[in-house]
C-alpha cells in the first residue's frame, strides 16, 4: 500500500520513500542538499527537516533525464 500524500517524511523515510518508488537517493545525500542546495523543498519542525512526499516525487522526477533509445543519443546532449 502506498504513502498518502502529503504526508511529512523525516530524512530517513524520506530516502526510503524515494527508493522505494525506483529514485536511488540516500538521506546524507538529502542531508547535504539542504546545505548545498538543489534538493527537494522541506520545512522545519524544531532540528528535524520534514519532507511532503508530494515534493519529493516532483522533485525526483524533475531529476530525471528524457528517454533514451541508445547511449549515443546522449551524444547531442553535451556540450
Amino acid at each position: 500500500m502506498d504513502e498518502p500524500f502529503n504526508r511529512l517524511l523525516t530524512r530517513v523515510e524520506a530516502a526510503q520513500f524515494l527508493q522505494r518508488h525506483g529514485f536511488p537517493v540516500a538521506a546524507r545525500t538529502l542531508a547535504t542538499l539542504v546545505s548545498r542546495g538543489g534538493g527537494p523543498a522541506y520545512r522545519r519542525f524544531g532540528q528535524r527537516a520534514l519532507y511532503r512526499t508530494e515534493d519529493l516525487i516532483a522533485w525526483a522526477e524533475a531529476r530525471l533525464a528524457p528517454p533514451r533509445r541508445s547511449s549515443a543519443e546522449a551524444e547531442g546532449e553535451r556540450g
